[in-house]
């Protein structure tokens, strides 16, 4: 997916309308298949099952606590589940099968998924004694997915696909946190990933540098076709970005459906009654 669309994204205005998408019926490539996830007697994921196609757009709306995260660090392998099954383009994520047998995945198959999936954190997790641009460069010379001097003029496409190309030799304590935010979701492109994951990627930000962040994700979204799964509490983002919105309370889906169903017309109780907190907040207009 990834051949030439560097360029590609570069080149185009970002002129193509915004709203709901025509996303084609593809083949599921992440599946939760009744997995729970326990810390001690606290349930975080209670038997959640859920898919995402090829190319498609989720946004995972709910209260805190309502196992959301979690959900985005078990597909990054960074939590492990209590049961069920988690599969990525058809392959299991934390097993693997040997002799016959469903085992623990080995460190090789867990990087080996782990290369697929990038993702986008609350905190901007940069390396403070590089500079933008060895942030990141770094990962696709550590993995091995390109050498140095590929790496670097890479990077330097996607920070102008972020809007940064003249912050290159900065180092990120002089950016600010939505150019900082930025930084960090090129660093997730440069490992071109079929899965994207952003987990709050404005909470950790002032109001106004909101919308810089929200319209570059927008326009890698726009702009790509990989699956895309975003944890927000923009709700005025999430209803305009994705193709499904998913609303999750005690470790489950509650509800799900199109953006224009479940924010104007929410069938179940519980939703209702958030949404209404929601709107009542102002983070829904």
């Amino acid at each position: 997916m990834w051949d030439g669309l560097v360029t590609a994204i570069i080149s185009r205005t970002g002129s193509r309308a915004s709203g709901a998408r025509a996303v084609p019926v593809t083949p599921a490539v992440i599946e939760f298949n009744n997995v729970e996830k326990r810390y001690g007697a606290h349930v975080v994921l209670d038997r959640l099952c859920f898919s995402a196609r090829a190319g498609e757009h989720l946004a995972l709306i709910g209260p805190s606590g309502s196992g959301k995260t979690t959900i985005l660090r078990v597909l990054m392998t960074l939590e492990s589940i209590d049961a069920g099954v988690v599969r990525v383009d058809g392959e299991l994520l934390l097993h693997e099968s040997r002799d016959g047998q469903i085992v623990p995945a080995s460190a090789h198959h867990l990087q080996r998924m782990r290369d697929k999936i990038g993702m986008v954190f609350q905190q901007f997790n940069l390396f403070p004694h590089m500079s933008v641009l060895e942030n990141v460069a770094l990962a696709p010379v550590l993995n091995g997915k390109a050498e140095r001097r590929k790496a670097r003029a890479d990077a330097l496409i996607w920070l102008n696909v972020v809007g940064l190309a003249d912050k290159a030799d900065e180092r990120p304590a002089r950016l600010s946190g939505g150019q900082k935010q930025r930084v960090a979701i090129a660093r997730a492109l440069a490992l071109r990933p079929r899965i994207m994951l952003f987990d709050e990627i404005t909470s950790a930000l002032d109001p106004e540098l909101v919308e810089e962040v929200l319209h570059v994700v927008q326009r890698v979204g726009r702009e790509t076709d990989m699956t895309m799964l975003l944890v927000t509490h923009e709700m005025s983002f999430a209803r305009e970005f994705a193709d499904r919105v998913l609303f999750f309370d005690g470790g489950r889906v509650v509800e799900e459906g199109p953006p224009a169903q479940l924010f104007s017309q929410p069938s179940n109780e519980r939703t209702r009654r958030f949404l209404k907190k929601i709107i009542a907040a102002g983070l829904l207009v």
